[in-house]
């Protein structure tokens, strides 16, 4: 669900995670970044084929039509690829969207897939009309999520990376430092299945979701212990310290 310009995801493991949301400002930043490095792009292309120009001249009107056909796909990519192949590789990212600290995600927390990435890009096309993102604007505000047409059809949301409150950068983390002792005994069952849930998913999640979900179900289980683990990796070091316990104990083996 969402409230107003944030987006809450009600987990499995019963964990409630709030991600703002991009608004027009925020995606017109990243998207200016974005046509700068297009318009660069497309101005080396063009010198590259103004150079190769006389070259195809040598074989007569095909020559011609060749160098205008090659020209063509060449833009349509650089318009319409260049988004979708960053967020494949970069998992939601463009070079704008992180200069604006901004990704791509599904409605529900996950990581967008090739297929996500593509179907959202086909309709920028659209969203680009009649000028200047007329459509895409339009739907982003008057959409709860701000979304345009092509977060519709892809299922995808764009929100902002912030830095998670009360989180150490990782260069602060003193890793090798040893955690403070605690009595995982007081942990009931409840608990302990969403530690080992996490602990199972957590390859899968992305890195933005797993480091959230790490930190709150941390500071869940360290305010029971009265412990407080700051930054990641630590916090999941701290969770995976108390599920060691939990087992050496043999609490709820027979569960």
């Amino acid at each position: 669900m969402d409230s107003h310009d944030h987006l809450i995801i009600d987990t499995p493991e019963q964990t409630s995670l709030e991600f703002p949301l991009a608004g027009i400002g925020s995606r017109f930043l990243a998207m200016a970044a974005d046509t700068a490095i297009q318009a660069a792009v497309g101005l080396l292309i063009l010198i590259v084929f103004l150079i190769l120009l006389p070259g195809f001249g040598l074989f007569g009107r095909a020559g011609a039509q060749w160098i205008l056909a090659l020209f063509v796909i060449a833009g349509f990519l650089l318009y319409s690829a260049y988004f979708a192949f960053f967020e494949i590789v970069w998992n939601g990212q463009t070079p704008g969207k992180r200069y604006a600290q901004l990704r791509v995600m599904k409605d529900d927390g996950r990581p967008i897939s090739a297929y996500d990435a593509i179907a959202r890009n086909l309709l920028r096309i659209v969203d680009s009309l009649p000028g200047f993102y007329g459509v895409g604007v339009l739907s982003v505000f008057f959409s709860k999520q701000s979304k345009r047409l092509g977060d519709f059809v892809a299922g995808t949301v764009v929100v902002h990376e912030t830095a998670l409150e009360g989180v150490r950068p990782f260069a602060e983390t003193k890793i090798d430092e040893y955690l403070p002792a605690f009595d995982a005994s007081s942990i009931t069952l409840d608990e302990l299945r969403l530690i080992e849930t996490f602990i199972q998913r957590r390859d899968s999640l992305d890195p933005g979701l797993r480091g959230k979900m790490a930190l709150q179900i941390a500071d869940r289980i360290g305010e029971k212990l009265q412990v407080k683990v700051y930054g990641w990796p630590r916090t999941e070091t701290f969770l995976e310290a108390v599920l060691k316990q939990c087992r050496e104990r043999g609490q709820f083996r027979n569960s």
